[in-house]
């Protein structure tokens, strides 16, 4: 074949994309086991963090393992709940939360709602219930998990994270600085569901349902306080059967 001719670099062009989508096909599906186990450690850690657990994570030589030891230490329980706060079928741990908020969207169709809630015992035998937010940010989703005492009322702790809030401002809601303000914050005044605000120019001294705004980051932080309300406002129904005596 004449190697100058337009059909030979025809052909010659096609094989070398055939070979290197090939190439590329098969390096994708063999990383993505490995893929899944870092996205679900990553779950367990938040998770873990929403409860100041796994703090020293970071420095463990076999990071993956040790939080899934920890995982199955602490996390006792976990099911999912329907709109009514009601135990349902169904693997919490894999409740995927943008189908959830976009059922949450549709006013009147929360009949198909389907909740995670994962039950987390410390070590002095504390009772904590740990439930996943989800909502929109400035330039991607906002997500994050927040564990309740059993009151379900108090906040224990926090932890956020975003896909693509503006570094040095709106970004700044997934650093532990700002999570540890939720820290005994209020869900409820006097019975009446409030949540948590995030105040710019900052919160009162002693306001039990606010915390500080990022700095520079007003936009993100009212997605997050929206995201706050509409999603623990969907668990009002467990925490008031949990709540009571």
């Amino acid at each position: 074949m004449n190697t100058n001719s337009n059909t030979y670099t025809f052909i010659y062009a096609a094989i070398l994309v055939i070979l290197s989508a090939t190439a590329l096909a098969f390096v994708s599906e063999a990383l993505k086991p490995i893929q899944k186990e870092q996205i679900d450690t990553e779950k367990r850690l938040n998770i873990l963090y929403s409860a100041h657990l796994a703090k020293d994570a970071a420095g463990m030589p076999n990071k993956n393992s040790y939080i899934a030891t920890l995982f199955e230490k602490h996390i006792t329980n976990s099911y999912v709940i329907d709109y009514k706060g009601n135990v349902i079928e169904g693997d919490a741990f894999h409740i995927e939360m943008k189908e959830q908020y976009e059922v949450l969207k549709k006013r009147g169709r929360t009949q198909g709602l389907r909740l995670p809630v994962f039950e987390c015992t410390l070590d002095d035998g504390t009772l904590l219930y740990v439930v996943q937010c989800y909502g929109p940010g400035l330039w991607g989703p906002l997500w994050g998990y927040v564990s309740l005492r059993d009151d379900c009322n108090t906040i224990h702790g926090a932890v956020f994270d975003h896909k693509g809030e503006t570094p040095g401002l709106g970004d700044e809601i997934a650093t532990p600085k700002f999570a540890r303000q939720f820290d005994g914050k209020m869900l409820f005044d006097h019975g009446r569901f409030v949540s948590v605000s995030v105040v710019k120019g900052g919160a009162k001294a002693g306001d039990k349902h606010g915390v500080d705004a990022v700095s520079g980051g007003t936009i993100t932080s009212n997605f997050l306080q929206e995201m706050l309300f509409q999603s623990l406002e969907a668990y009002i129904p467990f925490f008031e059967k949990k709540s009571k005596p």
